[in-house]
């Protein structure tokens, strides 16, 4: 459209504000164009059609967000971010945030899993939670339940809680310790399925699925395959 304009463009024309302001209204899911919510302040109009502010619009700034996500085992990590959308928010999330593309904006994933692993994934927008799960991920224990197949050799368990060379360098000792006949729970600093795979083979196991189920202080707890949740404040990694 050659004659087209922005929304945020039309929306501080209507309502005499600013563009910040406009854009604020736009991406808080506080505008309409026809009787539609629209939320990019990009969004290409002809300035025919009907603006309208809903009930509730306001100019609070959107806060960065950061959200769990429960992985399917299998799924390409490159594919996972196409999960978080509205219709997969998690009906016990307790956060009262809805849903809004604002929150996809500069959205990174920290610490991925590898394709064929399950559980836990963080995606943030906050600076905080960034450092801490990429400067201090060193210093963060992440917890994984892991199914296994074989028979584990004599001495077996003692070994799986020993360090060994990975990437060049000892690995963090791991506690690990049997859930079940063929269920293993492994907990450590600087743990990855990649290590979990390497340290069962050691000892006569093979892995046949690992899920991660809890980072730092944050449990995954219930949260169902395929559904995410926001983070809390008070939540801490």
């Amino acid at each position: 459209m050659s004659d087209s304009i922005r929304l945020a463009k039309r929306v501080a024309e209507v309502f005499n504000c600013s563009r910040t302001e406009a854009t604020l209204y736009i991406e808080g899911a506080g505008v309409t164009v026809d009787g539609v919510v629209v939320e990019e302040p990009g969004f290409r109009i002809t300035g025919q059609e009907q603006i309208a502010l809903l009930p509730g619009a306001d100019l609070t700034p959107i806060e960065d967000v950061t959200i769990l996500l429960h992985k399917p085992a299998g799924m390409l990590v490159a594919n996972v971010l196409e999960l978080i959308v509205a219709e997969n928010q998690a009906v016990e999330d307790r956060s009262g945030m809805r849903f809004l593309k604002r929150h996809l904006k500069e959205l990174v994933m920290l610490d991925p899993l590898e394709n064929a692993a399950s559980g836990m994934l963080i995606f943030t927008q906050d600076w905080r939670v960034k450092r801490k799960l990429v400067d201090d991920l060193s210093r963060v224990e992440q917890e994984f339940v892991v199914e296994v197949g074989g028979q584990i050799i004599e001495g077996g368990l003692e070994l799986l809680n020993q360090s060994i060379n990975f990437n060049g360098k000892p690995s963090v000792p791991a506690k690990v310790s049997w859930q079940n006949e063929t269920r293993l729970r492994f907990a450590s600093k600087e743990l990855s399925s990649r290590l979990i795979t390497l340290l069962c083979e050691r000892v006569g196991l093979s892995v046949l699925s690992a899920k991660r189920i809890r980072m730092g202080r944050i449990p995954m707890g219930g949260l169902v395959v395929g559904q995410w949740r926001y983070v809390m404040g008070y939540e801490r990694f």
